[in-house]
């Protein structure tokens, strides 16, 4: 018995899923029908949102680009008709794969040389009688890299499979929550406001971006937020006009206008929140810029309505910034989707805009998404953002921060 064997008889920590038993078999009904719509007879679930939503499973470490010996191919098979499904991962990550997983049919594989794994998931597959027709594949998720994609889909078809992408059949199910799923997104909301209220506590002349960001990310993190799919983001002056630029040793300085973003996440559900904040009052023509900007808000939440046509939205933002003249200046107007996020993005399956064209996608109850208001500014000041998450409800739209979207104005 090697050493990941006893590891895993002998630490049994309780398992840690974030939702009923009965809500993962939904999800999977759900799954199975679409699959079935789709002729596809075998879906291999590879994106860690994918895995976390159909089983529960989460990791710190995908593996997605680490060295050749370690290819990232653990997973979640699924056969259309069949009643269980397999999770396939390495010896290591056995007793995380106890904790934090519904599987019951769990194939862990054994030795480390390279590629290995690829032979160990497709001799299991092969002998379930699973490696028949169609194979669904998740083609549009960062892992298993395009290298060993590749050679999974090879390995497939030397099995006489047809493989095709479905990517977006986990993903656009994920994109209507549950009554459980709006609870955690709710959850997440608060703990953004708590990390942007940190940063417009504590900013002062004299901080780097580092510090401010240090102040956002341990107030989310004592409110029990955890890590986020992308970094928070705090840049300030000319260095506002990066947009998403990595937050640096950079010394915030009197009359800087400053760019501050992040999301709160509750068991890995995801909120977005940004505000504008100027070290003393800006120029006259920037706090006017950032205003109208602020006012969107108000015109969006009056179009979203459940249901109704995402070019309907669309079309009434797009009318809006017409009208008070600033539609020339922005930098990016429009939302995702948002919901379960791993590093390296929090960005969902879809995008909406103004000036684009979003085909016959509505905002059903249920939807999650995030709304940007991202304007350059006069005077060379930088670039304004103003965003936040927005919950589609059975009768109402609502934005869930609790900080208005006005301009900040801290003392300098």
């Amino acid at each position: 018995m090697d050493l990941s064997d006893k590891a895993a008889k002998l630490y049994r920590p309780e398992m840690q899923i974030p939702f009923p038993l009965e809500e993962y078999r939904m999800r999977m009904a759900r799954v199975k029908k679409e699959m079935a719509r789709q002729k596809i007879d075998l879906l291999y679930c590879s994106a860690p949102e994918s895995l976390f939503y159909l089983t529960g499973y989460e990791n710190s470490w995908y593996e997605a680009q680490s060295c050749k010996e370690w290819p990232p191919l653990s997973g979640v098979a699924i056969k259309r008709d069949a009643d269980k499904f397999i999770l396939f991962d390495k010896d290591e990550e056995e007793v995380l794969v106890q904790t934090y997983s519904i599987a019951t049919d769990t194939r862990i594989q054994r030795g480390d040389f390279p590629m290995s794994r690829l032979e160990f998931i497709i001799k299991n597959l092969k002998e379930e009688g699973w490696l028949k027709n169609t194979v669904g594949l998740e083609k549009w998720s960062y892992r298993p890299n395009p290298a060993v994609s590749q050679m999974f889909q090879a390995a497939l078809e030397k099995e006489g499979c047809k493989v095709v992408d479905a990517s977006d059949i986990v993903r656009e199910i994920r994109t209507i929550k549950s009554s459980q799923e709006m609870a955690y997104v709710r959850t997440a909301a608060k703990i953004a406001d708590i990390g942007m209220k940190a940063a417009i506590e504590h900013i002062r002349p004299g901080m780097t971006e580092l510090d401010v960001r240090a102040e956002m990310d341990y107030a989310c993190a004592k409110a029990g937020g955890e890590n986020p799919g992308l970094p928070t983001y705090v840049l300030a002056g000319q260095r506002s006009a990066l947009a998403h630029g990595l937050a640096s040793k950079h010394v915030i300085m009197p009359g800087d206008i400053v760019y501050l973003d992040l999301c709160g996440v509750y068991h890995r559900y995801h909120a977005d929140v940004a505000r504008t904040l100027s070290l003393g009052e800006p120029h006259p023509d920037v706090a006017k810029q950032i205003d109208l900007s602020a006012k969107a808000f108000p015109v969006l939440l009056k179009a979203i309505k459940p249901g109704c046509p995402v070019s309907e939205v669309n079309k009434a933002m797009e009318d809006y910034y017409k009208k008070v003249g600033i539609w020339g200046d922005s930098w990016w107007i429009g939302g995702y989707d948002l919901g379960i996020a791993f590093p390296p993005d929090w960005v969902g399956v879809f995008s909406y805009a103004p000036g684009t064209d979003s085909g016959d996608r509505t905002f059903p109850p249920g939807t999650v998404v995030n709304y940007e208001s991202d304007f350059y500014l006069p005077q060379g000041a930088g670039l304004s953002p103003i965003m936040d998450t927005i919950i589609v409800n059975e009768h109402n739209a609502e934005i869930l921060s609790k900080i208005p979207q006005d301009l900040i104005v801290a003392e300098a």
